[in-house]
């Protein structure tokens, strides 16, 4: 969703006005973008979203993710020109086919950059493909009060151990994520805070307990932890949407890619100061992130090279 947003920047170069349609799950990812007039919820059973958007009589529609009911609702509404993936069995009912680049072997194209063949298909680009995440004053007062509750008064910097992968949380090895908390701490001074969902908690717990740093999973929305970031002195992440918001809000971000199926080319993060590790460990072939037995990469994962990211991002940045 994050990685769409420039597609929708894009799109205001002909369109006077952008509205986006998602999920009730990923509403905040885009709630207060400035590219869009509005943020539509599908929420509603497939007849009455397809009225709505008849309502709002838009004269196109740009499916950058497509299944069978978004691909279909654009038709069910009456909008004229619609844009969507080519190839697959739901293609014709887009009016402008895009056949998805990482399709015919590229694998290193970034995603913004695949994703924006979309705003092409309509004559739309944008030269900054940086995805865009707002964030609200009352987000900002708001991890201004978890810091308060933590007792950091002065800098602080974030890690983000976790990828997401709900199945994959018993197999996560959290001691040696602990150990990189310590690392970055005894590294650049300042207290470390690990963040994370609520069902993350356990292994941000077991990794603020091993690295003398602070657990903040399941401690704030995604807004207040964009706003957390936006004022970290340094943020490192694994490969996932946080490590995506963190650079979107100007944060120094170092990702963090383990796996050797993690394609960081493609899926690097964009921002303002940005930094990857690369996949350094030999993985079978067959281990990917969904589904590798025991993520032995993450469990031999170098400091060293995470150390050097972080620390050439803040080169010559202020302290403050």
């Amino acid at each position: 969703m994050l990685l769409a947003t420039p597609v929708m920047r894009a799109l205001r170069e002909r369109y006077d006005a952008v509205y986006a349609l998602t999920t009730p799950a990923h509403r905040d990812v885009l709630a207060g973008n400035p590219d869009l007039a509005g943020v539509l919820t599908d929420d509603a059973p497939f007849g009455t979203m397809a009225g709505r958007l008849r309502a709002e009589r838009f004269d196109a529609a740009v499916v950058t993710w497509a299944t069978a009911r978004s691909a279909a609702l654009p038709v069910a509404a009456g909008i004229p020109v619609r844009v969507g993936q080519a190839r697959r069995i739901y293609s014709t009912l887009f009016t402008k086919r895009v056949v998805v680049r990482s399709e015919l072997g590229d694998r290193t194209t970034h995603w913004t950059q695949i994703l924006l063949d979309y705003a092409r298909a309509l004559g739309c680009d944008v030269a900054d493909a940086t995805p865009s995440f707002a964030f609200a004053q009352a987000d900002a007062d708001a991890a201004a009060a978890l810091l308060a509750r933590k007792g950091v008064a002065g800098a602080y910097a974030i890690l983000h151990p976790t990828r997401g992968i709900s199945a994959a949380r018993e197999r996560w090895p959290a001691h040696h994520l602990g150990e990189l908390a310590g690392a970055l701490r005894a590294a650049f001074g300042v207290p470390v805070l690990v963040s994370g969902t609520a069902g993350d908690a356990p292994i941000a717990d077991s990794v603020a307990a091993a690295g003398g740093a602070q657990s903040i999973a399941g401690e704030t929305t995604i807004k207040q932890y964009g706003a957390l970031a936006a004022a970290a002195r340094y943020v490192v992440a694994m490969d996932s949407g946080p490590m995506h918001v963190a650079a979107a809000v100007g944060a120094p971000t170092t990702g963090i890619f383990a796996l050797q199926s993690d394609e960081p080319d493609r899926w690097r993060p964009l921002g303002p100061a940005t930094a990857i590790v690369r996949p350094s460990y030999p993985c079978p072939p067959s281990h990917r992130k969904e589904t590798c037995p025991d993520f032995a990469c993450v469990r031999a994962l170098p400091f060293e090279p995470i150390l050097a990211a972080a620390g050439g991002l803040l080169a010559g940045r202020p302290e403050g």
